[in-house]
């Protein structure tokens, strides 16, 4: 069985791997189309227009298109370099003049339009367990057909995934691969979910939302594995289309996002709150970093954020760090650490708190809130017993949230 890390490393060089699912999408045979003979140009020639910007061109000389009303630049004539596009995707809002990208590397300015340079273009394609992403209250025990392309808006120190998150679409020479082909594959593999996941799958939201109609109409459910970094707008389609997201909530304090990820807490605190509210099913992860997001005051600061901005029903993830990308001189979680994540969490309240990346643990399965009885075991990333009947307790009768059936 391939490892993780084997895994991205081969994606990214689509490199089939032996003995599990192989990536998909780059063999003429498969989706009808020949390589791109050259990276970037040609990526560049066939990229089609982005969602979600606007330049002073679109706006007809209106400053508020950009910088937002009440900023102070009504009435005032645009003095900008010609050419220059503001996208509103993520919450970085980047400004782009022409031939650069935003901090995602995923979107261009080509001739004063904003182009995906990611449309169609998956660097990986892997069959997993939807445990893996983790879903631990989503049809548990079913496989997810998974995707990502390059780029991310955050500069994440920790990234798990940064051989991709942290690359550009020109470093992987893969094949077009059209969204109806991606619905036909996951229905050919007889996976009942799509999941846009690995690097930040908000920069490839054209294609995310794409594939999401194409599955859809297939019978699948798709799922997002995301950052939460993106504006409201681009959100609430999301939510129209997706059946559930999990969302990392890397750090309960401003200065850890500024100085660990290049990012900001607040507009990911937003789009928890957006999920909750329009009630798609939400799980929350925190990779909990020693010495870096470990203190009593983060964990309980997000513990309370929790309790008291969604309920007692959203599950929480606390998973353990490896030492990787930018921080190979920190070491493991100390599954202690973890431990008393959870406990914290069940203190206010909380009643879905897991353990993650510690198999075996105990803290991987999941109980009635009511009873306490064990109702789902988990080994790693398999569901060894499932004790849900019709989304109840089958000992007591108590409803868990989730989605089950």
């Amino acid at each position: 069985m391939a490892t993780r890390r084997t895994f991205l490393s081969a994606a990214a060089r689509g490199v089939p791997l032996l003995g599990g699912a192989s990536v998909l999408g780059w063999s003429e045979g498969l989706v009808g189309t020949v390589f791109a003979t050259t990276a970037l140009d040609q990526i560049v020639k066939t990229a089609p227009v982005a969602r979600y910007w606007t330049s002073v061109a679109r706006a007809g000389g209106d400053c508020a298109a950009c910088h937002g009303t009440g900023s102070g630049v009504e009435g005032q004539k645009p003095r900008h370099p010609s050419g220059l596009v503001h996208c509103q995707l993520c919450a970085r809002q980047c400004d782009i003049k022409l031939g650069d990208r935003g901090m995602c590397r995923a979107r261009m300015n080509v001739g004063g339009e904003l182009r995906s340079l990611v449309y169609g273009h998956p660097v990986a394609i892997h069959i997993d367990p939807i445990e893996k992403k983790p879903f631990f209250h989503f049809l548990p025990g079913c496989e997810a057909f998974s995707l990502a392309t390059s780029g991310c808006p955050l500069r994440c120190r920790f990234c798990q995934n940064w051989e991709i998150s942290q690359s550009s679409p020109e470093d992987h020479p893969v094949a077009v691969i059209p969204p109806a082909r991606i619905a036909a594959e996951a229905m050919e593999r007889k996976t009942p979910v799509v999941a846009f996941t690995y690097n930040e799958p908000t920069v490839f939201t054209e294609y995310m939302m794409d594939v999401a109609t194409a599955a859809r109409r297939t019978g699948r459910r798709c799922v997002l594995v995301s950052c939460g970094f993106m504006n409201e707008a681009p959100l609430d389609e999301m939510c129209d289309n997706l059946a559930a997201i999990k969302i990392d909530l890397k750090g309960f304090s401003k200065d850890f996002y500024h100085n660990v990820c290049r990012a900001e807490l607040e507009p990911v605190l937003r789009s928890i709150r957006q999920v909750h509210k329009r009630g798609v099913h939400l799980e929350i992860v925190n990779l909990v970093v020693p010495t870096l997001n470990d203190s009593e005051t983060m964990l309980r600061g997000l513990a309370t954020f929790v309790a008291q901005e969604l309920g007692p029903d959203v599950p929480i993830h606390f998973t353990r760090f490896h030492p990787d990308y930018q921080l190979q001189n920190l070491p493991p979680t100390p599954v202690a650490t973890l431990e008393r994540a959870r406990a914290i969490a069940l203190d206010h309240g909380i009643h879905y708190p897991y353990v993650g990346n510690v198999p075996g643990h105990p803290g991987n399965n999941t109980y009635c809130p009511r009873c306490g009885k064990m109702l789902i075991r988990r080994e790693s990333f398999f569901v060894i017993a499932n004790h849900v009947v019709k989304g109840r307790c089958a000992y007591c009768g108590e409803t868990i949230a989730g989605v089950w059936e």
